[in-house]
């Protein structure tokens, strides 16, 4: 079944091709080794701990003291070296972040240990795509041949995920505010999609995440729900603006992350088999998972975008 994405005359299915440019190793210079993730995670693990003693404003000193000699641990700095920030632009990046921080009820830094975590963690993603070139602005979100429509999969019911969409008039927030005051768990607490767009593997990976969770949950419970899926730069920093911690770079705006609503299936019972699913994924390589409290972060592993691929295709019959 073919799938169109919004762009007229574009061919499903056809070979997607990235203007982001090729990096190759200069002759003569050794290629660092792979990071190793496990050993990565356990050392942010280790550092969140410290990082928690020294939250409070008056251990400003102390936190960045610790910080410059925790993120040169070959654990970590291995993997900061690797992003296209290198280490010291990944670095200076943080210390930034720690430095314009401010709680913020709705985003998902609830405070500083929580902001350092989501940093460091979404650094794989950085570090996994690092080639890969970002959308900077919406339009090209909207014009990209790399993405298809959501909607017109959903209503083909070829999605086995849900999602809603921000809504675009006053009219509109006006009757989502109603919804929420009559049916307050209903849905998910969450703004919705600004793009109702992804990449053709992400589908294959949310579908595939959505067909297990429901195979594990009990009858009646509701499908997976994403909560944020590609966004451009310019939206990024929109969101940073209303004092969001979106981090920049992100693997967002890459196309290969998304967040999936995890508080709201406490209600159903379901959410720590729900966060085991994810995580046993993530120990088979196939995604980077980032707990951020309500939702969880995941970004697709570029080990597992063929075979991801090959199951929309298929899925799709294009």
């Amino acid at each position: 079944m073919p799938v169109p994405s919004r762009l007229p005359g574009q061919q499903p299915g056809a070979p997607v091709g990235s203007a982001a440019p090729v990096r190759r190793t200069p002759r003569g210079v050794a290629r660092r080794p792979a990071p190793d993730l496990d050993a990565y995670r356990a050392a942010v693990a280790e550092l969140l701990v410290e990082v928690g003693a020294l939250a409070d404003a008056e251990s400003a000193g102390a936190r960045q003291v610790l910080l410059d000699q925790r993120l040169r641990e070959p654990e970590i700095a291995s993997v900061l070296h690797a992003t296209g920030q290198g280490f010291i632009g990944a670095r200076e990046t943080l210390l930034l972040e720690i430095a314009r921080y401010r709680p913020h009820a709705r985003g998902p830094a609830a405070d500083l240990t929580a902001l350092v975590r989501i940093y460091l963690l979404s650094r794989i993603d950085v570090m996994w795509w690092r080639d890969t070139a970002p959308f900077m602005t919406d339009a090209q979100v909207d014009a990209s041949t790399e993405l298809v429509d959501l909607e017109w999969l959903r209503r083909r019911e070829l999605l086995r995920f849900r999602y809603q969409e921000q809504p675009a008039t006053v009219l509109g927030r006006g009757v989502r505010a109603v919804r929420r005051r009559l049916l307050p768990d209903a849905r998910p607490r969450t703004a919705g999609l600004r793009f109702r767009r992804a990449r053709r593997e992400v589908v294959g990976l949310l579908n595939d995440v959505g067909r297990e969770f429901a195979r594990l949950a009990p009858p009646g419970t509701p499908p997976l729900w994403v909560t944020s899926l590609v966004r451009s730069a310019e939206h990024q920093h929109r969101l940073r603006r209303l004092g969001y911690a979106a981090m920049v770079p992100s693997g967002h705006c890459l196309g290969y992350a998304v967040d999936v609503e995890m508080a709201w299936f406490e209600r159903f019972g379901v959410r720590e088999a729900l966060a085991e699913l994810l995580l046993a994924r993530q120990r088979r390589g196939e995604v980077n998972v980032v707990d951020e409290g309500q939702t969880w972060h995941l970004c697709l592993a570029p080990a597992a975008r063929a075979r991801f691929r090959r199951a929309y295709e298929a899925e799709m019959g294009v």
